[in-house]
């Protein structure tokens, strides 16, 4: 219930609570109540079938959504027990995809209550036995009793922490709700409360005791299309045996849910907290991010080794930030205390510098070898792009025939949810999803129906009538059909992969024209405080 001394959109701190979307106040318990209980007898905590095909189906999506993908740490995951995973949450549903389609292991996974209500997306949750939970917010706004709150979090945090202990992989946010800000926010107990309880089962079974895995969820612009991610998982965080009490392992044997001691909660919830603050750009501001990423650049432009991945880049970035800011002691970390500012000589012609370039939709990649002006353009690789011009175009009318609904979709529930930038792209994958499934079998048919008004004309280019392609009988011509019918569907997809190379192009494209179009007076500005960043970086 909410806390009588403090504001109705304030915690127990004092601070404020997440903004709820109109889902997250439409809460309807009986539904939830009735969510499908995970099972872990077999490879996977919900439909086997479902599971499978809707994993497939995301990484085919996510294989399209972003530009460049990559994963790190996988070989350090200790496979043989469960695995907690803990990141900051800034991109909604992109987030726990990243990380269950990047890990070997089966998840099992909890979430805000209004995943497995929603129309279509709740009717996919609950086949993978996504297990919901009320969060503080809720509560405390009054979209549900306490009881109820306390009801529904305990089964599902019980069948999380079950999950946990038989060997799968399970993903919590730490912050409790996804985000724009640039460091991380004040941790919850929820996910350290279950990995104890997951422990303590694990240990009444005598079975590996489960780890906590902190990991970095690096997007270059989390809200565009064809952006950049790299998945960084952290050395495993392992709880000890003597670390959990015999009461706990005793109590949680018998299947109910019993809150872990306290002290081991905050115990282990700060030493997350410590380890996964460098996980992420861990900067006062954006700002002064795009600052550390462009002396990143400049750096490696001057050793004459440039960055050549979205990885490599958040790296240079994070040697500069460790070198340049101001270190907290542990205490303020734990605590969620303002990250010192930047203050470095080096620093102020840095963010000015990353400041022209952004304000021109430019960033350090587009500078020149020796880091001192802008590049220019490469003929060299605009001809590569211009070789396979003829193929993409070629594919777009196809891809326009296919997508054009799902991009409809997607454009205008990604731009108007009042979900906030960092449900954007969540929103755009799910009309991706949902659109693919909807819409293609529909549009496979009117190209069927297309085909069959101007048969006459396909038979005289092909130079034989398909229709006859297994046989002149009935039957053979139906299954000719079908044939034609279902090879569409790997077509609409490669017409995809084609139109986001194609928009890769465009934008390298429109980079290009930035770089030539840059305002004379900018370009003198800019020169000026590369020079003075050049001079300073020489002193460090």
């Amino acid at each position: 219930m909410s806390n009588s001394s403090n504001p109705p959109n304030t915690d127990h701190r004092g601070e404020d609570l997440p903004t709820l979307s109109k889902s997250a106040k439409n809460m309807r318990m009986d539904k939830l109540l009735s969510t499908p209980i995970p099972s872990f007898e077999g490879d996977t905590p919900g439909s086997f079938f479902w599971s499978h095909v809707a994993f497939w189906i995301a990484r085919r999506i996510l294989a399209v959504q972003f530009r460049t993908s990559e994963v790190t740490g996988v070989d350090t995951l200790p496979l043989e027990r469960g695995n907690l995973c803990c990141a900051w949450h800034t991109n909604g549903l992109i987030d726990p995809l990243q990380i269950v389609l990047k890990h070997p292991n089966n998840f099992l996974m909890g979430g805000r209550h209004d995943l497995v209500t929603r129309p279509l997306l709740g009717w996919w949750t609950r086949k993978l036995a996504v297990q919901p939970v009320v969060r503080k917010a809720e509560l405390l706004r009054g979209g549900c009793t306490e009881e109820e709150a306390i009801h529904l979090n305990g089964r599902s945090l019980m069948m999380l922490a079950t999950g946990i202990s038989a060997g799968f992989g399970c993903v919590l946010f730490p912050e409790g709700t996804s985000h724009n800000e640039s460091s991380l926010l004040r941790f919850r107990t929820g996910p350290f409360r279950t990995v104890f309880a997951a422990a303590a089962i694990a240990k009444a079974n005598d079975q590996p005791i489960p780890a906590v895995i902190p990991l970095g969820l690096h997007f270059r612009r989390r809200d565009h299309f064809r952006t950049d991610v790299w998945v960084e998982y952290d050395a495993p965080h392992y709880i000890q045996e003597d670390e959990i009490p015999n009461e706990l392992v005793q109590a949680v044997a018998k299947g109910n849910w019993v809150e872990p001691a306290a002290e081991n909660v905050f115990a282990l919830r700060d030493a997350l907290r410590i380890k996964m603050g460098p996980l992420t750009p861990n900067t006062r501001d954006w700002d002064e991010y795009h600052a550390l990423h462009l002396l990143g650049h400049v750096e490696a432009r001057r050793a004459s080794q440039p960055l050549l991945s979205w990885r490599k880049e958040v790296e240079a970035a994070r040697v500069f930030r460790t070198l340049l800011q101001p270190k907290l002691p542990d205490e303020k970390i734990v605590e969620n205390s303002e990250l010192p500012e930047i203050t470095h000589p080096v620093f102020m012609p840095a963010k000015a510098v990353a400041g022209l370039l952004q304000n021109n939709h430019l960033d350090g990649r587009d500078l020149n070898n020796s880091g001192t002006d802008l590049r220019r353009f490469n003929p060299v690789r605009g001809l590569t792009k211009l070789i396979r011009l003829p193929l993409l175009v070629a594919m777009l009318p196809l891809f326009l025939f296919c997508f054009l609904p799902q991009l409809a979709v997607g454009r205008l529930l990604g731009d108007s949810t009042d979900e906030g930038v960092d449900a954007r792209t969540s929103y755009h994958f799910l009309a991706a999803m949902f659109g693919s499934l909807m819409f293609w079998p529909f549009m496979a048919l009117g190209i069927m129906g297309i085909e069959s008004m101007y048969h006459s004309s396909v038979e005289s280019i092909l130079g034989f009538d398909w229709y006859l392609l297994f046989g002149t009988t009935s039957l053979h011509q139906i299954l000719a059909m079908v044939v034609f019918y279902l090879s569409l569907f790997p077509c609409f997809w490669f017409s995809g992969r084609t139109s986001a190379l194609f928009w890769d192009d465009w934008c390298d494209f429109k980079q290009t024209i930035r770089r030539l179009r840059f305002n004379a007076t900018n370009r003198q500005n800019l020169r000026g405080a590369l020079k003075i960043l050049n001079e300073e970086m020489d002193k460090l």
